[in-house]
């Protein structure tokens, strides 16, 4: 008499589906497993115990087939984080996953020394999900709420200068679109900062001498102007419509001596010296420098850091 047995299945080994850093292809990677009928998790980092890899609110999305985006650390927890997204994916309910200091997962270090603990939430309903995408396609700032008690997360409007935090029992996860960066300018100075700005993946619209195409209302609070003329004159109309609106960053490139210039000449337009005092200039991190490339990746970092820190 033949005995019956069952066959064990193994789960799939967890893989990484592409590398990204981008909120909206994260958020969009764990609405489209939910939807698909796969199932997915959204992991998010909500406490950090001394040093960590990434800031608080990083995260990643894990599918039911063991494909997952995105870096809650420095890549070297990724897939045993993905591993137990997937088991609680499979027993839909939520978890908290504790790496690295006062972890009960000895063979897991960070190599920072510090600790995290994640969030695992199974997504269950994608619609807040894609709230957040048309909100970021909308180029508005939102939230996503998640009340670990009831295991829910909701879209709900981003409170003005509010960072990714604990608030009331709920963690409040804060998206921001993504950096735009209107540049205007003429020759080598333009194509290299345009060329290494899309490599940083900002949202480049470029402009030779001519504003055809230009609009001011292409000016958020998300943007940053970056005006590389060698001549005054050229440079006006978009240093004021800088000055109009109000993008977080305003450089121009030009020598000390030139900026005075500039500036008395937007005084004499009646533009106030707080005003005048939000262009960055000479324009750049370091400098000076004479090599278009090495403008260009000033540039670049000047207005990166400017950004960070205009999350804070």
């Amino acid at each position: 008499m033949l005995s019956s047995f069952s066959v064990v299945e193994t789960p799939p080994a967890p893989v990484c589906a592409f590398v990204t850093d981008d909120a909206a292809a994260i958020i969009n990677y764990a609405a489209d497993g939910a939807d698909c009928g796969l199932g997915s998790a959204l992991v998010t980092l909500v406490e950090i115990r001394g040093g960590a890899a990434r800031a608080l609110g990083a995260q990643m999305a894990v599918r039911g087939d063991g494909s997952f985006c995105g870096y809650v650390s420095g890549g070297c927890t990724e897939a045993a984080v993905a591993a137990e997204a997937m088991a609680a994916i499979g027993r839909r309910t939520d978890r908290y996953l504790r790496l690295g200091e006062g972890s009960s997962f000895f063979d897991i270090s960070l190599p920072c020394g510090g600790g995290i603990t994640l969030a695992i939430h199974v997504v269950r309903d994608a619609r807040p999900l894609r709230q957040v995408l048309a909100a970021l396609d909308d180029r508005r700032r939102i939230a996503l709420r998640y009340d670990p008690d009831t295991q829910t997360v909701t879209a709900v409007r981003a409170p003005t200068g509010a960072v990714s935090s604990w608030s009331d029992n709920s963690f409040l996860r804060i998206y921001r679109p993504n950096l735009r960066l209107i540049l205007c300018g003429r020759g080598i100075e333009l194509k290299a900062t345009t060329q290494i700005a899309v490599a940083s993946d900002f949202e480049v619209f470029a402009f030779d001498q001519t504003a055809r195409d230009f609009e001011a209302s292409m000016i958020d609070q998300e943007t940053a102007v970056a005006v590389l003329f060698h001549d005054l004159d050229q440079e006006l109309p978009w240093l004021e419509a800088g000055l109009r609106e109000k993008p977080f960053y305003i450089g121009a490139l030009g020598s000390t001596r030139t900026h005075e210039r500039r500036c008395e000449t937007l005084r004499e337009l009646g533009y106030s010296p707080t005003q005048i005092g939000r262009i960055k200039a000479p324009i750049g991190m370091f400098g000076p420098t004479r090599d278009a490339n090495a403008l260009a990746l000033s540039v670049v970092a000047d207005i990166a850091q400017a950004f960070s820190l205009s999350q804070n």
